[in-house]
């Protein structure tokens, strides 16, 4: 009769009898309790993990997501406890020399809470420390509104940035700390030009890529001269007018895409960026003209692209280096048509002739 007046006194708990080594631990938890929830009571008293748990119950072992209510487990149910050799914390199973304690409903919700901050630190503790090993910080499309200041932290260890596509406004001066940073992803982000901070960017020295297209910049500054070791600099679909004459202090620069912009001018020292060799995209832009040294200059440079600009093909003609660059670019052009089938071989860099002007 006590035992039914013990169950009667919190008709919403009940409290089960658990055997382990020689020892009875009387475990209180919810009447709507699963398995899961009666091992992760047992950890902290048994040192055994819940993976390493094995409950029985009338000669059935009882799965986890099961409720103890369904099994059924009721008030005063008598539960053996075996423990799997090796999964343990600490110094191993409590197996004897320990007082008999009651464990709470309320240490059941204090033990989850506990279980999800640790699992919550250690989910960011991983996933920094898998940066620090792998060098790579691969967060495109997450959403981010800002970049994680776990990131900050990785340091030297930090080769590729990659935050493309996200909500990012904020380019802050830390990122100057990355300091062997050698791909900088920023594209199709919020970024403006009070929100980046060139300072930072300027003290990437081991930058090979840097990627700023899709934002809304309108400027670039002096500043990106600072980075020689720039080999490709895309800021395509901006809102960019000019561009520094620093730019031709970027002499292992080979890939420039600056379409989708307001340029209305080239500045002469692009000249000056020798190791232009793929590309020079310019399409969709308000040029007129191109420095007059460009071909000359530019003794590598295959793909020009002037697509959707006033320049005419009589105007590049009149160029110095053309006739080289022509070559380059036709030999690149027929390599491309010897992989096609059905290809007119018409060659078309966007440069309009004059007659199509009248």
């Amino acid at each position: 009769m006590e035992g039914a007046k013990d169950a009667g006194g919190d008709r919403s708990a009940i409290t089960v009898q658990v055997k382990f080594c020689g020892r009875t631990l009387p475990v209180s938890l919810p009447m709507d309790a699963t398995v899961a929830d009666l091992k992760s009571l047992l950890q902290p008293v048994t040192n055994v993990l819940t993976r390493g748990q094995t409950l029985i119950c009338k000669g059935k072992v009882l799965a986890d997501k099961v409720s103890l209510k369904s099994v059924p487990v009721t008030n005063g149910s008598k539960v053996m406890l075996i423990a799997s050799q090796g999964l343990h914390q600490g110094d191993g199973p409590i197996t004897k020399d320990a007082a008999t304690q009651s464990i709470s409903p309320r240490k059941l919700i204090d033990t989850k809470q506990t279980q999800v901050s640790h699992t919550r630190t250690n989910v960011e503790k991983s996933r920094s420390e898998r940066w620090k090993l792998t060098g790579v910080v691969a967060l495109s499309e997450c959403h981010l509104e800002a970049m994680p200041e776990e990131v900050w932290s990785c340091g030297h260890s930090v080769r590729v940035l990659d935050v493309s596509n996200n909500l990012i406004r904020d380019v802050p001066t830390k990122v100057g700390d990355l300091k062997l940073l050698n791909k900088l992803l920023l594209n199709a982000n919020n970024i403006t030009d009070e929100s980046i901070s060139w300072e930072g960017l300027s003290s990437l020295k081991s930058l090979t890529i840097l990627s700023l297209s899709h934002n809304y910049l309108t400027t670039l500054p002096s500043a990106v001269g600072t980075l020689t070791s720039l080999c490709q600099l895309h800021i395509a679909n901006n809102k960019i007018t000019s561009l520094p004459d620093e730019l031709g202090l970027l002499n292992q620069l080979q890939i420039l895409k600056v379409a989708n912009n307001r340029l209305s001018s080239m500045p002469s020292s692009i000249g000056n960026c020798r190791a232009l060799v793929e590309a020079l995209i310019l399409r969709n832009n308000g040029l007129k003209s191109l420095p007059p040294t460009l071909f000359k200059m530019c003794y590598q440079l295959s793909t020009l692209d002037l697509h959707g600009t006033e320049i005419t093909n009589d105007f590049l003609r009149q160029i110095e280096g053309w006739e080289d660059f022509d070559e380059r670019r036709r030999s690149k052009h027929q390599k491309q048509l010897d992989f096609r089938v059905g290809s007119s071989g018409v060659f078309d860099e966007g440069a309009d002739d004059d007659r199509a002007l009248k």
